[in-house]
């Protein structure tokens, strides 16, 4: 059966999962999980994980009381079943592991829906297909690439709409989860904030979006310009999840298209403190250090303003690398007084304090354009 369409902005019906990270829960390759768990809205009965059966989520995610089972069998007999399969990694490259073929054809076999955030698009398979058909079930892929296909036309924001994109120093340090707790924090403060998921995990949590990284080059931006013109018809404060990272040997292409058809009038540069090099864990060997955030920042603002002005207004960062908090916050101060920036850890301690920073930050800007007066 189909997917739902990709870009649409109508959330599906809340499913009860069972999340899949065979071998691989954490917060890098099993960063799908994570997301889901930390941000999303769907109840989560388990983890199918046998390295870590016997335990709970809440020991990484604090108030998420989680199981983790060995087998699917075990996730079906708990009091309130699963109905829908998850597959709970991003791995580089986006492939299948071969060993979870099985688990999945049983999945389908007991009648769950199964949804994956892989380039491996589980719908193309003839053996999970067919299993699917005669089950009456939906393979959902969520990387799909949509119908629409549109060059960028130079799009203006609309008055009174404030556009921001999370950028980062690298791949995987918390993109989608800063621009998800910063959406959370304006809405609190009275802001009409809405997130706009470009990748599969966003995906999932917010039941709209594309994921760009499968769309083709010459469609990138104009996909991501007509995802924001969506997003400006449903609020104000559009806050656009980055992808990738400007000088990522592997990755750069993504984030370049996301700021030039994004346009955002302001960036909130990501940072994770303490890894000196890129990820790059396919290729160990291969050595890419990371940008220093004042060099980064201004090349950041010089590629942005080639198409429209931006400017990076406070740095996120990622100290998941200092379990010391006051260690923590003493590097969240070295770098504001290294940058000159609002800098802050928002989904360590909270977004409210630098989203209020950042709000006063994009309204002093010269090209963000007033609201029309009410007639």
């Amino acid at each position: 059966m189909s997917d739902p369409a990709p870009g649409s902005a109508h959330h599906p019906s809340p499913r009860r999962l069972v999340i899949l990270t065979e071998g691989q829960f954490g917060f890098h390759h099993g960063k799908t999980a994570m997301g889901v768990i930390r941000y999303g809205t769907d109840p989560i009965a388990a983890v199918l994980d046998s390295s870590i059966a016997g335990r709970n989520v809440s020991e990484w995610l604090p108030g998420h009381d989680i199981p983790a089972v060995a087998t699917l069998a075990e996730a079906l007999a708990l009091p309130e079943p699963p109905d829908t399969l998850l597959i709970g990694i991003a791995p580089t490259g986006g492939k299948l592991p071969a060993e979870w073929r099985t688990t999945i054809l049983q999945a389908i076999g007991a009648g769950m829906e199964v949804h994956s955030g892989l380039h491996t698009f589980l719908g193309d398979d003839p053996e999970f297909s067919a299993a699917a058909a005669a089950a009456g079930v939906r393979m959902v892929d969520y990387r799909r690439p949509p119908e629409r296909h549109e060059t960028a036309v130079g799009r203006r924001h609309l008055p009174g709409k404030r556009v921001i994109l999370t950028v980062g120093t690298d791949c995987a340090i918390g993109k989608m989860s800063v621009a998800l707790d910063l959406k959370k924090a304006a809405l609190k403060a009275g802001d009409k904030a809405v997130f706009v998921p470009t990748g599969q995990t966003g995906m999932m949590i917010e039941g709209w979006g594309v994921a760009v990284d499968r769309v083709i080059s010459d469609f990138v931006q104009g996909t991501v310009e007509w995802m924001v013109e969506q997003a400006e018809a449903r609020g104000d404060w559009i806050i656009v999840e980055g992808q990738g990272s400007l000088d990522h040997p592997a990755y750069s292409s993504v984030t370049l298209g996301l700021i030039h058809g994004a346009t955002p009038q302001a960036m909130v540069m990501v940072h994770k403190p303490g890894m000196p090099n890129h990820d790059f864990d396919h290729l160990p060997e291969a050595s890419f250090p990371i940008a220093r955030l004042p060099d980064f920042i201004r090349i950041h603002e010089a590629v942005a303003g080639m198409v429209a002005p931006s400017k990076v207004v406070a740095i996120a960062l990622n100290t998941m690398l200092y379990e010391d908090e006051a260690e923590a916050r003493r590097v969240v101060e070295q770098i504001a007084t290294e940058t000159g920036l609002p800098t802050d850890d928002p989904v360590r301690f909270g977004a409210d304090r630098l989203w209020g920073e950042i709000h006063q930050a994009v309204e002093a800007l010269p090209w963000v354009a007033r609201a029309l007066p009410v007639a």
